[in-house]
């Protein structure tokens, strides 16, 4: 057992030491080539932008997510083992997440005689498999390759931009849950999302500019670098939506076109609960308790972002007290102005429907998001005529642990 758990040691120093140098296209023969003297392999799937197939970085074919034990181990964060089979060897199928972000799967190859079920290996291949995901994201930043892997069809330029700002889809700390997600996947423009969470705090916003295009990209983008300074700078959440509205006015826009973006934007503290949140001309957020929808923030909203010059005054911040185990879902009328082929809307009902039914299935925040976004493609036979985004926020001291598998 002690040269067992010294091979292991080693291989993870030399996936370190070697990462250093590496590029992404390196990186799948740097872990397997650790993880030799161990007896194990590593294949990794990514998941592509809609979250429906489950693609190989080496080679070999796509896996569909709703469909496969693949699929099962990224849909509820869960290792699944796998026994041999013939001449099969067993195998483990582990979600690869960047802290809980659930960037796809990982199948690590056991040697022929190992026991799938064993805690301690399956202890060593969770960390090899974590160890991987951070680097994916490391690397990610200097190559294309993963990038390229992720996407189903080519992005849109806008698309391309609005990207490159946001943050990951999902964050977990000890009170809080984040979890978010944008259909359709390459021709996002207009829609976008932000958090960051500090010193107790968290800070969350949603956006909607006017438009489909670059200047709805343009526009969503300044909204985000606005609102994003004021909160660097220590300016309040107010400032921040002067700063955009200003901002945006400065956007350069075709005649007859007047720039300006819905928002939400809003400030949690994750000591007490207690929510504060400004409406610039946003659908309001819906209030989630016990896996019911209980209301909405407050519809009292002010002017859209680039508007504020028309002299509709705009009102300080308005507070709700969350409960512990609260979720607050914040959205685009893209999701519920969806509308199928006969024109039925997909409509704030269905949504809150859906919301209520993953709710009681007990899934993990992220999947509850995948689940209702591919019920709005399908809604609107997998063409939006609008960006669609979900924005999914829960105060509960348990929750992160639902994202991370038990070993």
């Amino acid at each position: 057992m002690v040269e067992q758990v010294e091979k292991w040691h080693r291989a993870f120093g030399q996936v370190l030491h070697r990462a250093h140098l590496a590029s992404a296209g390196d990186l799948a023969d740097i872990v397997n080539n650790a993880a030799a003297p161990v007896g194990v392999s590593v294949q990794v799937y990514l998941a592509d932008m809609s979250q429906g197939r489950l693609c190989p970085v080496q080679s070999g074919p796509a896996l569909l997510v709703d469909s496969t034990t693949a699929g099962e181990a990224f849909q509820r964060t869960e290792i699944v083992p796998v026994d041999a089979v013939g001449s099969t060897p067993p195998y483990l199928w582990i979600p690869l997440l960047n802290g809980t972000e659930r960037l796809g799967v990982a199948r690590v190859d056991l040697p022929p005689d190992a026991d799938p079920h064993d805690t301690w290996l399956r202890e060593q291949c969770w960390a090899l498999v974590g160890l991987t995901a951070h680097l994916v994201m490391s690397k990610q930043h200097y190559s294309d390759l993963f990038h390229t892997v992720r996407r189903s069809e080519p992005l849109s330029v806008a698309s391309e931009l609005l990207r490159q700002l946001l943050p990951p889809q999902t964050f977990a700390c000890d009170q809080l849950v984040v979890s978010a997600l944008m259909e359709p996947s390459s021709r996002v423009a207009g829609d976008g999302y932000d958090y960051a969470i500090d010193a107790g705090r968290a800070y969350l916003g949603i956006f909607d500019a006017m438009g489909h295009d670059m200047n709805a990209g343009l526009i969503t983008s300044v909204a985000l670098a606005a609102t994003r300074n004021a909160r660097r700078n220590g300016f309040s959440a107010s400032k921040g939506v002067e700063l955009a509205d200003e901002a945006i006015r400065e956007v350069v826009a075709p005649k007859g076109f007047v720039p300006f973006a819905t928002a939400l934007i809003a400030e949690l503290d994750l000591d007490t609960g207690v929510l504060r949140y400004l409406n610039a001309g946003h659908p309001p957020a819906v209030l989630l308790r016990a896996g019911k929808v209980v209301g909405h923030l407050d519809r009292r909203c002010g002017m859209p972002l680039g508007l504020g010059h028309l002299g509709h005054p705009r009102g300080g911040p308005v507070t709700v007290r969350l409960q512990p185990g609260d979720k607050v879902l914040f959205y685009t009328d893209g999701v519920t102005e969806a509308r199928s082929t006969d024109g039925e809307m997909f409509g704030l009902d269905q949504l809150i429907h859906l919301i209520e039914l993953h709710e009681r299935a007990g899934l993990p925040t992220p999947e509850t998001l995948r689940r209702i976004t591919r019920a709005v493609m399908h809604h609107q036979n997998g063409h939006l005529s609008d960006d669609a985004t979900l924005l999914l926020v829960e105060w509960d001291a348990s929750a992160p642990n639902a994202l991370l598998p038990e070993l």
